[in-house]
C-alpha cells in the first residue's frame, strides 16, 4: 500500500492524527505518587506511574519503579522488581481503567461494533506466553489473547487485536467501563479455563488460561512495559506521543495534588522555602470546635468525580492543617466538590485568631 493509501485509509477509519490512543500516560511519563514504591505484596493500589493500578494477590514482593530503561524513542517505563519470592502465586496482573463516557466510538452493543488493536513495548527476564485481556466492567465480558516474550532482558513490541463485540453497550458515563488487564501471575482460580479468544461472559478462570509464567516466583523476576497504545481498527499504528504537560492534565482527573510535582505525597516540606505547597485559609481562627474557614482547596482540572481528600501537615502527617507558626491541627474536608473543597482544622485551637491555616493535599478520583 503506498503512503497516500494509507494515509487516506487513517482518514478513513478516523484514526488519523492525533487522539487516536484511549490509554492515558502510556508512556508512563508521569508519576504523581513517586517514583518509586517497594514492598507492594497483597494489595490493589495505584503505586508509581499514574493511571495504571496494580493488583497483588500475595503473588511474591516487588519495588515498583518509574524506570528509565526503555525502548527506543520513549524515556520511561512501569517496572516490577521481585524482592521476595512467592512459588504459589494466586494474582498479579496490572490494570488501566477507562471512562464508558471515551469509548461510544467503539459501538460496543451494535452490529457496527469496532474492532482494536493494542500495542505496547515489553522486556522480562522471563521468556514464554503472557496474556492481556479486554474487559466490559458494565456488561461482565471479556476477551483475552496471548503474546509471547521470547527474548530475555530484550525490549520487544507486542500487537494484539480483539474483535468488536456487538454485545454489551458501554455506559455513556463516568464510570468503569472497560478494562485492559496484563497478566504476569495466576493460580489455578484464574488460569483453569481457555484463552477467551471471542467475547464471552467473564469466566475467572480464563482469565490467565494462557499464561505460563509466574513474575515473582523468583528474585531474579522483573517486568518492564511502556508505549501502550489501544486504538479502533486492525493495524497498530505509530505510537501516539502526547506532552507532558497534556499527559499529567489527563491524569490529574484521576489523581491530582498540591504538593509541587517533584514532591510527593507525605513528604516534609520545609518552611523555610516560603511555599507551603498547599491551600490557605487565613484570620479568625476557631476558638471553638468546627468552625470552617472561607478557603477553599482548588484542583487544577475538573475531576471525574467528587474525590476523596487527603489533607497533610507540612510534615507529612496525614489528616492534619498546618497552623501559625507552623502548629500541627487535626483537619477536616468539607463542601467537596469536583472542582474544589473547604478545609477547617477541628477542635479547639489556641492563639488562632488572625492566623494563617495551611493544607496540603491530595484528591482521589481513580476509577
Amino acid at each position: 500500500m503506498s503512503k497516500a493509501a494509507e494515509l487516506a485509509a487513517l482518514i478513513g477509519s478516523q484514526t488519523a492524527l492525533s487522539n487516536r490512543n484511549m490509554i492515558i500516560n502510556g508512556a508512563m511519563q508521569v508519576s504523581q505518587r513517586g517514583t518509586s514504591s517497594t514492598g507492594f505484596v497483597g494489595a490493589s493500589a495505584y503505586l508509581t506511574v499514574d493511571r495504571f493500578k496494580l493488583e497483588n494477590g500475595s503473588s511474591g514482593t516487588f519495588t515498583v519503579t518509574q524506570a528509565t530503561d526503555a525502548p527506543t524513542g520513549f524515556a520511561n517505563s512501569l517496572k516490577f522488581d521481585c524482592t521476595t519470592a512467592d512459588s504459589s502465586p494466586d494474582y498479579f496482573l496490572i490494570v488501566h481503567r477507562m471512562e464508558g463516557q471515551n469509548l461510544q466510538h467503539l459501538q460496543k452493543g451494535t452490529s457496527s461494533a469496532k474492532k482494536t488493536t493494542l500495542s505496547f513495548h515489553v522486556k522480562s527476564n522471563k521468556t514464554g506466553t503472557y496474556q492481556v485481556n479486554l474487559r466490559d466492567m458494565d456488561n461482565s465480558r471479556l476477551i483475552g489473547a496471548t503474546y509471547s516474550i521470547s527474548s530475555a532482558n530484550t525490549w520487544e513490541k507486542k500487537i494484539v487485536t480483539f474483535a468488536g463485540d456487538t454485545s454489551g453497550v458501554l455506559g455513556n458515563d463516568n464510570g468503569n467501563s472497560l478494562s485492559l488487564e496484563w497478566w504476569l501471575a495466576s493460580g489455578s482460580t484464574y488460569n483453569s479455563g481457555a484463552v477467551p479468544t471471542a467475547w464471552e461472559a467473564i469466566a475467572n478462570g480464563d482469565r490467565a488460561a494462557g499464561l505460563n509464567v509466574a513474575i515473582g516466583a523468583s528474585t531474579d523476576d522483573e517486568f518492564l512495559i511502556t508505549g501502550v497504545q489501544l486504538e479502533v481498527g486492525e493495524q497498530a499504528t505509530p505510537f501516539e506521543h502526547r506532552s507532558v504537560g497534556d499527559e499529567l492534565k489527563s491524569c490529574q482527573r484521576f489523581f491530582c495534588k498540591s504538593y509541587n510535582q517533584d514532591r510527593y505525597p507525605g513528604n516534609n516540606v520545609s518552611p523555610n522555602t516560603g511555599n507551603i505547597e498547599g491551600a490557605a485559609a487565613t484570620g479568625n481562627g476557631p476558638s471553638t470546635a468546627n468552625r470552617p474557614f472561607q478557603s477553599a482547596g482548588q484542583y487544577p482540572v475538573t475531576m471525574r468525580t467528587n474525590p476523596t481528600i487527603t489533607l497533610y501537615h507540612i510534615t507529612g502527617t496525614s489528616g492534619k492543617v498546618t497552623g501559625g507558626s507552623f502548629a500541627s491541627y487535626d483537619g477536616s474536608a468539607v463542601n467537596i466538590g469536583d472542582r474544589g473543597f473547604n478545609f477547617h482544622p477541628t477542635g479547639n485551637v489556641s492563639n488562632s485568631d488572625n492566623e494563617d491555616h495551611y493544607a496540603i493535599f491530595t484528591a482521589d478520583a481513580e476509577l
